[in-house]
């Protein structure tokens, strides 16, 4: 007989698998266009470091073959991802990118393996390499308070989209589920706090939806298109909505893409596939403009 931990690993390996490969159509574009346009590459570098060690922790883990299944793929994807980007980004966004993927990928990522292997022995290494996963995932997971903050301040759910609230959601509940058959904590803690915080931002969803900020006139998702994801995200975080002029991206100093990356870590999977898209709002405010004209 299959065992329930099994079953309910699939389900979470397909969930996540389908979130990874959400960004295809991006990189189709990219490749098509032979050009990385206005898109982010933090997320992906940042993506890419906690799949492969979450996928070296499915290795050290006995029995932890769905961890690294659903991890490796992701870890492949991301790869991808971080490989096509380097080949159409401009010279000097290549140039910043290598340095980080170098220093993040691979630097941090060996380190974290060569200690773990040859420095550390027995349970400790799968204590370590837990913990850091787990912080990773926690940080995730906590991001989107800014976005129930807003919420309750506007008392519309303009700037908290309903697909990002569900997805946390539903991701937290069913690792949460297979945390318990197979009694790991390093998966549980992280993920029933993502439960938790998805199931709290769905109530409020619900609580709130229908209504409007004041003065303005509620679009829905379908009609503004994924940039309003963009600026559901940026209200999050700064109380207001982001101009069509800040869009282009500006130089980083060393310390800011620090900062950056730290950040891109805290973000949903779905947070990050509204920065993959952003290309989308530039053109539909390109659009908007010359109709106006």
């Amino acid at each position: 007989m299959v065992d329930a931990s099994f079953i309910v690993g699939i389900i979470g390996n397909v969930i996540s698998i389908l979130v990874f490969a959400s960004p295809i159509g991006t990189f189709w574009r990219i490749v098509k266009n032979k050009s990385t346009e206005e898109f982010k590459w933090l997320p992906y570098v940042a993506t890419l470091l906690s799949t492969s060690l979450w996928s070296f922790y499915g290795i050290l883990k006995p029995d932890g073959l769905l961890i690294l299944t659903v991890n490796g793929a992701g870890a492949v994807l991301e790869a991808i991802y971080v490989i096509i980007f380097l080949i159409y980004a401009p010279k000097k966004t290549k140039l910043s990118m290598i340095k980080m993927v170098a220093a993040v990928n691979i630097g941090f990522l060996a380190l974290v393996v060569f200690i773990t292997l040859f420095v550390l022995h027995g349970s400790i290494r799968l204590l370590v390499v837990g913990v850091l996963c787990a912080a990773l995932t926690i940080g995730m997971y906590a991001s989107p308070m800014a976005a129930m903050t807003t919420v309750i301040k506007t008392k519309s759910v303009e700037y908290m989209p309903f697909s990002l609230s569900f997805f946390l959601f539903l991701n937290g509940g069913i690792w949460s589920i297979y945390s318990v058959l197979v009694k790991d904590y390093f998966i549980g803690v992280p993920n029933a706090l993502g439960f938790a915080l998805g199931s709290a931002q769905l109530i409020i969803y619900f609580m709130y939806r229908g209504q409007t900020v004041p003065g303005k006139t509620q679009e829905t998702d379908e009609e503004q298109g994924s940039g309003h994801l963009i600026g559901k995200v940026e209200m999050a975080e700064t109380g207001h909505l982001p101009k069509a002029s800040s869009l282009p991206k500006q130089p980083l100093s060393r310390q800011d893409s620090a900062v950056k990356i730290i950040k891109a870590f805290s973000m949903p999977p779905l947070e990050l596939q509204s920065f993959w898209n952003q290309r989308d709002f530039t053109e539909q405010i390109g659009q908007k403009t010359a109709i106006s004209k």
